[in-house]
């Protein structure tokens, strides 16, 4: 039976916003660890890391991105509030991101967190579609 065009549609990425809140983990302020962190976070979605560039504000907090084949891991932390802000975008598998999730909770020692899903690229047509 042929689908219709809307369920063919392209799905380019997958792009998740993690609030990690009451982090315990003192390394909030210690850029190398976050930057190794975001890392690993990489890896574990099994991304191609092209570079990064993080920086550490004064008197607190740290932004970094990782920028990934498949798009880019970033990070904000805010040590005074025991917060952080990790975005993944991947045009890559999804399958992975659970696990991802999982990591950065455990090693930033998160007591709670919460998870926006948005599927990028969602209305485009299939490949091999006519524009729409």
């Amino acid at each position: 039976m042929p689908q219709d065009s809307a369920s063919r549609a392209a799905r380019l990425g997958t792009h998740i916003a993690i609030d990690l809140e009451r982090c315990a983990s003192p390394s909030l302020e210690d850029l190398a660890w976050v930057r190794e962190i975001l890392l690993k976070t990489a890896r574990i979605v099994r991304a191609t890391v092209i570079s990064d560039h993080f920086h550490r504000f004064s008197p607190h907090g740290i932004s970094g991105v990782v920028i990934i084949a498949e798009s880019h891991v970033a990070i904000h932390t805010w040590p005074e509030h025991m917060f952080a802000a990790v975005d993944i975008f991947t045009c890559g598998s999804p399958a992975h991101l659970a696990e991802a999730t999982q990591f950065l909770r455990d090693k930033f020692e998160a007591q709670s967190l919460s998870i926006g899903e948005t599927v990028r690229g969602a209305g485009l047509p299939a490949p091999g579609d006519a524009a729409r």
